[in-house]
């Protein structure tokens, strides 16, 4: 027998550094209900599910949202029961506020700025991931909104430049017809 075939198969599961864009971004930390302890939103998933739809849908049923998918982040991995848990993470925003109950197993939710995020969360190796990814999608939603407030400046300059043409246009037709 192999050391490979003595070897438990690895639990897979997924999830999601969740935030809530404003002025200042927040990320979700949820409280589990048996254990008391602040963890990262995520969950095994379903047999034949892809990462990123458990992802999605673990996220959705532990903090109640709505959420949108991004990029990427990371994986860990972490001994639980002999066995291995690897957990791929996603940047995700809240779209809206909460839409739906909490699943059971979920306490609570907080919405915490990325240092009180880290200083809550219960498991070292969550505290040690989200300080590395954490900054990594506060970028990403600061470069996003600083996007967003161009593409508007655009717009709105586009306005007032078309508003100006047309006046100028109603103004030489008064002229020429006068």
């Amino acid at each position: 027998m192999t050391d490979s075939a003595k070897t438990p198969a690895p639990i897979l599961a997924a999830g999601g550094i969740l935030l809530r864009v404003g002025r200042r971004p927040r990320i979700a930390i949820v409280r589990l209900r048996r254990e008391k302890s602040w963890v990262l939103p995520k969950g095994k998933l379903n047999p034949g599910e892809r990462a990123i739809a458990a992802a999605r849908r673990e996220v959705m049923e532990e903090t109640g949202h709505e959420v949108s998918v991004h990029e990427f982040l990371g994986s860990m991995s972490y001994s639980i029961d002999s066995k291995i848990k690897i957990v791929q993470f996603w940047h995700m925003r809240a779209i809206g506020g909460q839409a739906r109950e909490l699943m059971y197993d979920i306490k609570a939710v907080k919405w915490l700025s990325l240092k009180q995020a880290i200083g809550t969360l219960t498991r070292a190796h969550e505290r040690v991931f989200l300080a590395n990814v954490g900054p990594i999608a506060l970028k990403a939603v600061r470069e996003s909104e600083r996007d967003k407030q161009s593409e508007r400046n655009k717009s709105t300059k586009r306005s007032l430049h078309n508003g100006r043409r047309r006046r100028a246009s109603s103004a030489e037709h008064l002229l020429a017809a006068g």
